[in-house]
């Protein structure tokens, strides 16, 4: 079987078919055999509605009494009806899915597979999924199989038959991966045509499982594969060299207004010995919220100014980069100072900001041209074809999964020609194991592990809207009593734009009545930046008491009388982010709160309650890792397509398979042009994080 046949060359697919395949990505005869089920369902284990158990369950009868219910609490429409087989019925209901009101014929019989519950004073069906009866019936393996994603455009039954079409040239499906050194047994010859033919046509679970572990194993072999070629790449690359003047970082060290912790004291050994080599650094600083990556990078620059060299640093919004311009301005000022007291030789940085606010750009653009500027610290404006440096030779990326590959690339290629510049990126978004293995693995990792001393505790709470009153409001008006300032985060900003969320300028005025003494006001991303940075300045200074946000102030923000933050809606919030939030309060020496709000009448989410328990942020990303998958945490436009449709990222066995088989296949590169398809499919990989 030819994987890279064009689409029409399947069975049954003529010109029409062929473009409504199209349009959902279905090209080739590879797309289709790798469009994998989602799940499976085992109509074998039906049971009679005399017999249901709370729990996961799948029943076969016909619905009837369908109908549609609005709610005005939380805007909710809910879907309801009755499913009745030989021996009962049963109510079932779905939520925002008004389409199942007319989806199903009365006459029909249907398996129903879904969690069987008691709920408002009833037991009930709720969120089933629905299969005809018929069309399960009409394979040979009808207790068991697969059910693929919903493509729109695609029937079912459609994509079922193009499938059986197919299945006699499954055995014809070429091997893909090398049977070398370091592979696991299970890696042998016609293993990849057995697993997608067990993945499509399984007999039991356990031919799906097999057919899974194969290609999970497939994808991490790429990811990693990938990963390890791309630094062998890069390691053939030239940088600026920059000397590690080791008595000058001493002496910076020493003048500090405080102590590194040791973690950073280790980070910044690791990186000034990579500044010292031909070949780029290519390095990852990881440190939760408040662990001080920022002196770290500001001691790495000040080695590349010592070495007559220029440093970039991207931030990815208007107020961060001004932030750090702010902060490490002083920082430079203060250390200038106290090393001229002591006589000790010092080109303080000549620091400048450049964002899209920046006035009068094309003069300071001249000055960075002219190497008249040491530091630049900016957002996209960096990027642009105008921007050209002296001798670029050390690029900092603040929150690097904020920005694609190619933007991260564009800055890149303005370091001096035939030379990549050194690349230290930083994020607070911390980076379990398994993806720093895979989707990371061409870095080289930097931890921040340890909290500089002095910092206190958040205690973060789970309270229902309705005890906000009760509970909520005097503990804010007693930290306002204190002086101290309070975040307030929504999720939209105007009535119209809202769902089931508090818009910010609707709770604005409802707090600013709550607090008539107090100065309420708010910040969303339609502002103007001029506006946005006024208002964050307003705050930092304390002339804003409560702020009422949406998540742009997620990222980077410090200021450290906010003691404060309460997340409205919390529910709707991922767990990366709501620890990112959470980070806003906390940066000072005084304790701090964080409040996640949440509505309707279920129980917390596993995420929201993990909240609850943990501030660690590294054990926090690997429960978002188990709970929602890299390409939602990390996203796919920072990382290229990820698109892992089988592999686990926490299945740390496999990955640990896939990790020796591939360094085992690297030490010979050149074997690589003996497996043209599976080169080909690693290209997509190779543009996660590479420097060239």
């Amino acid at each position: 079987m030819d994987l890279s046949a064009p689409i029409e060359s399947v069975k049954g697919v003529g010109p029409k078919t062929a473009e409504v395949l199209r349009r959902v990505n279905l090209r080739t005869i590879g797309d289709l055999v790798y469009c994998l089920p989602r799940v499976y369902e085992n109509y074998q284990t039906t049971v009679k509605i005399a017999d249901l158990r709370p729990g996961k369950v799948v029943i076969r009868g016909k619905i009837s009494d369908l109908r549609l219910v609005r709610t005005s609490r939380k805007r909710l429409t809910i879907t309801q009806g009755v499913i009745r087989d030989d021996t009962g019925a049963i109510r079932t209901l779905w939520f925002n899915q008004p389409y199942r009101a007319k989806q199903f014929d009365e006459k029909r019989e249907y398996y129903f597979t879904g969690t069987y519950e008691f709920k408002s004073g009833r037991y009930q069906l709720t969120s089933p999924s629905a299969t005809l009866v018929q069309d399960v019936e009409q394979d040979s393996a009808a207790g068991f199989q697969p059910i693929y994603s919903a493509k729109s455009v695609i029937k079912p039954q459609t994509f079922h038959k193009l499938m059986d079409g197919l299945r006699p040239d499954f055995t014809k499906i070429p091997d893909l991966l090398p049977l070398t050194d370091g592979a696991p047994k299970f890696i042998t010859k016609g293993a990849r045509a057995e697993a997608l033919y067990n993945s499509h046509f399984p007999e039991s679970p356990e031919d799906a499982e097999k057919g899974r572990e194969y290609l999970a194993y497939e994808e991490l072999f790429e990811l990693i594969l990938a990963a390890k070629l791309n630094k062998q790449e890069n390691q053939r690359l030239k940088s600026i060299p920059l000397r590690f003047e080791a008595k000058f970082i001493q002496a910076i060290v020493q003048h500090l207004p405080f102590k590194l912790t040791g973690a950073q004291r280790r980070a910044t050994w690791e990186i000034l010995q990579d500044l010292e080599r031909g070949t780029p650094m290519n390095r990852l600083l990881q440190g939760d919220v408040g662990s001080g990556k920022t002196i770290v990078a500001a001691l790495a620059a000040a080695e590349a100014t010592k070495n007559g060299h220029q440093t970039a640093l991207l931030a990815p919004t208007a107020i961060l980069a001004t932030q750090h311009f702010e902060s490490l301005g002083e920082l430079f000022s203060m250390l200038g100072g106290a090393l001229q007291r002591q006589k000790i030789a010092w080109h303080m940085p000549r620091i400048a900001l450049l964002t899209g606010s920046t006035r009068d750009k094309r003069q300071l653009k001249k000055l960075i041209e002219q190497g008249e500027i040491d530091f630049v610290v900016g957002t996209h404006a960096l990027l642009t074809d105008d921007t050209h440096f002296h001798s670029l030779a050390f690029c900092i990326i603040d929150e690097q999964h904020r920005f694609g590959v190619g933007q991260r690339q564009k800055l890149l290629l303005k370091s001096p020609e035939n030379t990549a510049p050194h690349l230290l990126s930083m994020t607070a978004t911390p980076i379990p194991r398994s993806l720093q293995l895979t989707v990371f693995g061409d870095l080289d990792v930097s931890l921040l592990n340890e909290l500089p001393p002095g910092r206190q505790p958040i205690v973060t709470k789970i309270l229902p809207e309705v005890e906000q009153r009760d509970e909520l409001y005097p503990a804010m008006r007693e930290l306002l009593a204190k002086g101290q300032q309070i975040y307030w985060i929504c999720q939209v900003i105007e009535e119209k734009n809202a769902n089931t969320a508090t818009p910010v300028i609707e709770q604005a005025k409802k707090l600013a009545k709550l607090f008539p003494k107090i100065k309420v006001d708010m910040l969303h991303g339609k502002m103007k930046p001029d506006e946005k940075d006024a208002i964050m300045t307003r705050f930092a200074a304390g002339k804003i008491q409560i702020l009422v946000s949406t998540t742009v102030v997620e990222v980077g923000v410090n200021v450290p009388n906010a003691n404060m933050i309460v997340i409205q809606d919390a529910e709707g919030y991922g767990l990366a982010q709501l620890h990112q939030l959470r980070g806003r309060v906390g940066r000072g020496d005084q304790p701090a709160s964080c409040y996640l709000l949440t509505t309707g009448e279920g129980k917390p989410s596993r995420r929201l309650r993990e909240m609850e328990k943990s501030t660690d942020g590294f054990h926090l990303a690997e429960v978002d890792l188990k709970i929602r998958g890299p390409g939602e945490i990390y996203g796919s436009q920072q990382h290229g397509e990820l698109n892992l449709q089988v592999a686990n990222l926490t299945d740390t066995q496999l990955i640990a398979q896939a990790s020796h088989h591939a360094s085992e296949f690297v030490k010979h590169p050149e074997n690589l042009q003996n497996y043209s398809e599976l080169a080909t499919r690693i290209k997509k990989y190779q543009q996660l994080t590479t420097l060239n």
